[in-house]
């Protein structure tokens, strides 16, 4: 059984409640995000076994398309992308740094996920648009020739939808800034 994660966006809050509670009646999936988001759209990241999370995004797609900004679904995520998406990513130190940011949600789930893949990284955080208008980031840690190779991956995924907005490579980050991001 595969699992995968979507990620939805609609142009009004009422279309994205409502379409979040289609969803979530149509299949067996869970909601791991269902807010508004700068500038007033409003975004659903589901995720489950990949045939419920397809019928989930086509029903909500079905019913509110003309609201519908976008819609992915990411099939086999890596393993560390939920326990970043959640915070709850438990990182001992950080070695080299790297934060990528995008313009948008979605692009960042699929840049994170690729990043991940590509070399030995653990994923610290990602933090979608919420308080930042509509603008998403990650942060991750590694030896620094796998964060430079994680993000290279990161920026050309994002380099396909144009949506991405900037990166760092930091080789060893001082302490003092390390306790405020793990």
């Amino acid at each position: 059984m595969k699992m995968a994660i979507a990620i939805a966006e609609f142009v009004t809050v009422s279309a994205g409640i409502s379409a979040a509670d289609t969803m979530a009646k149509t299949a067996e999936i869970d909601i791991l995000e269902a807010q508004a988001v700068c500038p007033g759209k409003y975004l659903i990241v589901i995720a489950g076994l990949l045939s419920a999370v397809s019928a989930a995004v086509e029903a909500a797609r079905g019913l509110h398309g003309s609201r519908m900004i976008s819609a992915h679904i990411l099939g086999n995520p890596h393993e560390g992308l939920l326990g970043a998406f959640y915070g709850t990513a438990k990182i001992e130190q950080i070695r080299a740094l790297g934060v990528f940011e995008t313009f948008d949600a979605a692009t960042m789930i699929f840049a994170a996920d690729a990043a991940a893949k590509t070399a030995i990284v653990d994923l610290i955080e990602i933090r979608l648009a919420k308080g930042m208008c509509g603008k998403s980031y990650a942060t991750m840690t590694g030896e620094i020739a796998a964060i430079t190779a994680a993000i290279d991956r990161a920026a050309a995924e994002a380099a396909k939808s144009g949506m991405h907005l900037d990166s760092a490579i930091i080789a060893n980050p001082d302490k003092k800034l390390s306790k405020f991001l793990m």
